[in-house]
């Protein structure tokens, strides 16, 4: 039964981990902003700089593992790409076995007076923890609660390390008489290291076992050269496996580059021993010697660094590998249509303004495209609602986050070219619309998410509610549709239709929410059911908002006298007795009125 439980807690470690790795994924996705990204890009984007890195952050964090996970989570999270990991996951070879170093030498294991202690694992993971959880329950700022959760997720992807490592902690003696039973069969006892290593998933804890009895019985270097390659393929398979439950093709692909270098390495190992062992100049002094704590750490050390410094040039060649052995899967049109927009943000051009922001121009339609699309994705959830377009939705949401942030940078950059006054407007109101569409995106996945927390839930709407609220999906669509149209053509006569049906909808909200009181105080609706529509009802509101936002900033940018103005030109406009606004408000609000009414029951009557 003692086994049976190991392996309940091995696994409880495994759900931990990978929960924490979510958590500290979802949580850098949510903040990572330009200022993070190009941090890490100017160290990454240099192979050396990347290795050095990964190296720093292994010394300090003392686990190679974690630390690849932790490159794992930048890749997914859109703050690294798989290239720019390649160095950090090298250094990270190397940054473990100087750990081993700096601990021989401070004798850490003996106090806790170095600073390098504060470091350990089993000490950052419930600080963290404590901090985040600091963080998001005690204090208010969005900021502190993204970084809460990055922190919290942090934690827990360390404990379930921590507690894997414990689950099999008890089997260090074993474990290490197995590491040295095969002495005279190389790969035997290469394959034993490849084992142990992967049972306890951390190589300086293999690598502390084999000091261990050196210092105490004594190992030889030809029993121990096999096993110290094998525990550096057995650290990398650990990761590599762990990391791909359920992560994407780029980050298979650090994971998998991984196990990659660590095999070209101890190729290079074994050639280089053979070579030496056969020319002489690696005597039987050297093979046979015995060597002490220092002597293991020694060897671990120099088959750390020296593949690493011969194969840093390689980096690009353990790409390819990997690109080939894990391909991007298949990609959905609209994801191609994404990515060539991307593309279409040529930097050649920005010293021509007028051309660049034109350019930009046709990247942020293509978001008010995207923008549509998941709204009526989210339609389609309120009639049938599908996981699988769940995540399609999300997905789409992720792709309109990267298309912002890619346009926002690209028009930014134009800025030392603008000379024109019509450039710099043209620039002002692209920040703008951006904006504008990548908002909408936000509201349409709370929508989903509201959904997605009623059927969780079991709730569901009453039929008076649910009728209500098509209409204002109606209504919310058509001026979506307005809205991209007018921005898509340039078309302003169409913008000045936003606004009076942007009216119409304030008051079909303000009607629908007396209409949902109505309901929850009698009975009608359910009370978790009633907050979920107030959330979509909030929802379909600030779409709308973002509709009239645009639609102003449109006709700001062609008359440049309402630039700052635009608050003040809405009010206005509302209590204005034109012609037109005032056919155009009264035809949107006889239409979707009249569908209210004609599904509102009595008592429950919508006032003008």
């Amino acid at each position: 039964m003692d086994i049976f439980y190991k392996i309940i807690a091995l696994l409880g470690g495994l759900a931990m981990f990978l929960y924490g790795m979510r958590v500290m994924g979802d949580g850098l996705k949510s903040s990572s902003g330009t200022v993070m990204k190009d941090a890490l890009s100017k160290v990454t984007n240099n192979p050396a700089l990347g290795f050095l890195f990964g190296m720093l952050v292994t010394c300090m964090i003392q686990s190679s593992t974690a630390t690849i996970v932790l490159t794992v989570g930048l890749v997914g999270a859109g703050l690294l790409t798989f290239r720019q990991s390649i160095g950090i996951v090298l250094g990270a070879n190397v940054g473990t076995a100087i750990t081993a170093q700096i601990i021989r030498l401070m004798d850490l294991s003996a106090g806790s007076g170095s600073i390098l202690y504060f470091f350990k694992a089993d000490n950052l993971a419930p600080l963290a923890l404590a901090i985040g959880m600091v963080c998001i329950m005690f204090l208010k700022s969005d900021r502190a609660k993204k970084a809460g959760g990055i922190l919290s997720g942090f934690g827990i992807l360390f404990m379930g390390l921590i507690y894997m490592s414990a689950s099999v902690s008890t089997m260090g003696e074993s474990l290490g008489h197995l590491l040295t039973a095969f002495e005279d069969n190389y790969f035997l006892g290469f394959l034993s290291g490849i084992v142990v290593t992967g049972i306890i998933q951390s190589s300086s804890a293999v690598v502390g076992i084999l000091q261990s009895m050196a210092s105490s019985v004594g190992v030889r270097f030809c029993g121990v050269f096999a096993v110290i390659l094998g525990v550096n393929i057995g650290d990398c398979l650990t990761t590599f496996l762990v990391s791909r439950i359920g992560a994407k093709p780029e980050q298979i692909r650090t994971a998998l580059v991984h196990v990659i270098y660590n095999v070209f390495a101890a190729t290079l190992i074994t050639i280089l021993l053979a070579a030496l062992r056969l020319t002489g100049v690696l005597g039987d002094n050297i093979w046979y010697a015995t060597l002490n704590s220092g002597g293991v750490a020694n060897v671990h050390g120099i088959f750390r660094l020296l593949p690493a410094v011969c194969l840093l040039p390689l980096t690009g060649v353990f790409a390819a590998i990997a690109e080939k052995l894990v391909p991007d899967a298949p990609k959905d049109a609209e994801d191609e249509e994404i990515e060539d927009a991307l593309r279409d943000l040529d930097y050649h051009l920005i010293n021509s303004p007028s051309i660049a922001l034109g350019q930009a121009a046709h990247l942020i339609s293509h978001m008010g495209a995207v923008a549509l699309h998941n709204y009526d994705a989210v339609l389609q959830q309120i009639e049938d609602y599908d996981e699988a377009r769940a995540e399609r939705i999300e997905h789409r949401e992720d792709m309109l986050d990267r298309m912002a942030d890619a346009a926002n940078r690209y028009v930014v950059d134009i800025s030392p070219y603008i000379s024109e006054e019509a450039d710099s407007r043209s620039q002002d109101f692209q920040i703008k619309a951006l904006t504008c569409f990548e908002r909408m995106g936000d509201h349409a996945v709370n929508i989903t998410d509201d959904l997605k927390a009623l059927r969780e839930n079991g709730g569901t709407f009453s039929p008076h509610a649910e009728q209500e609220l098509h209409v204002a999906l109606d209504a919310v669509g058509e001026i979506l549709g307005i809205t991209y149209d007018a921005y898509r053509r340039n078309d302003l006569y169409a913008a000045t239709h936003v606004e009076p049906l942007e009216e119409v909808i304030d008051e079909l909200i303000q009607t629908m929410r007396a209409n949902h009181i109505y309901r929850m105080t009698h009975g009608l609706c359910q009370i978790y059911s009633g907050l979920q529509y107030e959330n979509i009802l909030s929802n379909l509101e600030r779409l709308s908002d973002q509709c009239s936002d645009l639609a102003v900033f449109m006709l700001s940018h062609a008359n440049p006298a309402l630039i700052g103005q635009e608050h003040q030109y809405i009010h206005d406009l509302h209590r204005s007795h034109g012609t037109e606004y005032q056919t155009l408000f009264q035809s949107n609000f006889a239409k979707y009125f009249g569908q209210l009414e004609a599904i509102t029951p009595p008592g429950e009557a919508p006032q003008p």
